[in-house]
């Protein structure tokens, strides 16, 4: 049968969804990006916040549209909202044939079918859970270096999922809930992934875990992260070892001599620390204060020159006050972020926070929201001033979606999808690939985004995180 896929949310649930795509494809099912074509929709869903919530909602509902109207016979919901809303999606959308939770994932052959006729209409037809019951119990699956799957990012980078779950309690957090306990990966099974990867052509690995400085603890592997890092440096064919979702708890020394050592592993630490006033940070149940933070992200810069430091907040948690807010906005001003995105708090059943009142105004959080972006983009108005004119490694995205003479890039601070772009100019396309590293000047900043002109391809011997 032909099966059409939209996935939504972050990367770790896109492996998933690239997970099941395998697995149907080998199960000798054909795969079509046009939903009117397909026999099959699958939709694979987020559920962390009210916004994604609702975004997997109208997705679910328009492809429900496509099974009323249209050639589809099954429709199939997988992902963090079938985890945590499967007697609802049951009762309030009744088009819905299959409900896979996360735990679930090798269970999508099955659900897909063997092309069964569809039901006359009015025909009855029961929903199908994979599981125990409609409440499994808490997942526990992670897959491994064998496990079929179809990648759908471009071709030159790839996320690998170096671990599943989380054993925090944070309090504005559903997803332990959602994904089960920390359960890493072997090194063996993501070496060899790996290496599977660079030989397909991929050129930037992501590593992406819940928390991926936990790597190894869970197992009682001291040291685990930066050996993996060290032996994924060695991998012919990747330029770019990327790690994503840091805890302020879990950064050890030996990871960042491994990022400062290893040609390439990026210089790039994602860190979500969430807030900097110490009463905030308490009610969340995350650790630290602010002091400590500006001890850590001291640390880091000492320990990795000219690393990039990225950040999440969420502002309107329960309880935050205007002095809260005046110290994390007095925090955003001290450290100087390279790259900082904001959420509001969104008042999740199932955690904890849950239970404390969702007492600030949604327009505060807003204001807040705007007046944190507001600084931030200042920060980095100054920041880019003074890089104007220098010399840079990026790599090449492809051409620009906006004009057909211009690429786009990235540079070794930038991941893919969350952070700026870097835009060529007055250069020849055809002559760089998807994956190409070559050598620019930044002319001008706009916004957060670089405009930059091509200077020359990488000397033989060069690599393009160190100097040349």
């Amino acid at each position: 049968m032909k099966i059409g896929f939209l996935s939504l949310g972050c990367p770790k649930n896109l492996v998933d969804g690239e997970v099941m795509l395998g697995l149907a494809r080998d199960a000798g099912h054909d795969l079509t990006t046009d939903s009117s074509a397909a026999d099959v929709l699958v939709v694979n869903t987020c559920a962390f916040i009210d916004s994604a919530k609702e975004e997997s909602i109208d997705a679910i509902l328009e492809m429900a549209a496509h099974k009323r109207d249209g050639r589809c016979s099954r429709l199939i919901v997988t992902g963090c909202l079938a985890e945590r809303y499967r007697d609802e999606l049951k009762r309030e959308i009744p088009e819905i044939d299959a409900v896979l939770g996360t735990g679930e994932v090798p269970g999508i052959v099955d659900a897909i079918g063997n092309g069964d006729p569809r039901p006359a209409v009015g025909e009855a037809v029961p929903l199908t859970f994979y599981g125990k019951s409609a409440s499994p119990a808490i997942p526990t699956y992670i897959y491994d270096a064998d496990t079929p799957r179809l990648l759908t990012t471009p071709k030159h980078f790839a996320y690998v999922k170096i671990a599943e779950g989380c054993d925090y309690t944070c309090a504005f957090c559903i997803i332990p809930t959602l994904r089960g306990a920390y359960r890493s990966r072997t090194h063996e099974s993501i070496v060899r992934e790996a290496r599977a990867l660079a030989e397909r052509g991929v050129r930037e690995l992501l590593l992406i875990s819940q928390d991926s400085t936990f790597y190894g603890i869970d197992r009682r592997e001291r040291g685990a992260l930066a050996r993996l890092l060290r032996e994924l440096n060695t991998i012919d064919g990747l330029v770019w070892i990327r790690l994503l979702y840091l805890y302020p708890t879990t950064i050890t020394d030996d990871v960042l001599e491994a990022m400062a050592e290893c040609e390439k592993v990026c210089r790039y630490v994602d860190l979500p620390l969430q807030h900097a006033a110490p009463d905030v940070l308490k009610r969340m149940r995350r650790p630290g204060t602010r002091q400590t933070y500006e001890r850590l992200l001291s640390r880091i810069r000492d320990r990795v020159p000219g690393v990039t430091l990225r950040t999440t907040l969420i502002v309107g948690f329960p309880g935050e006050t205007d002095a809260d807010f005046a110290e994390l906005e007095a925090f955003v001003d001290d450290i100087r972020f390279d790259h900082l995105g904001v959420f509001t708090y969104s008042h999740e059943e199932g955690t904890r926070a849950y239970e404390l009142p969702d007492d600030v105004p949604p327009s505060v959080k807003r204001r807040r929201r705007h007046a944190v972006m507001s600084r931030q983009k200042a920060i980095v108005a100054a920041a880019q001033r003074t890089r104007v004119g220098e010399d840079v490694r990026v790599m090449i995205d492809g051409p620009s979606p906006e004009h057909e003479l211009v690429l786009c890039g990235r540079l070794e601070g930038h991941a893919p999808d969350i952070d700026p772009q870097v835009y060529l100019t007055d250069c020849d396309p055809a002559a760089h690939a998807p994956g190409d590293l070559i050598r620019a000047r930044l002319i001008e900043s706009r916004g957060y985004d670089w405009i930059a002109s091509v200077e020359s391809p990488y000397p033989p011997g060069s690599h393009p995180n160190r100097p040349v």
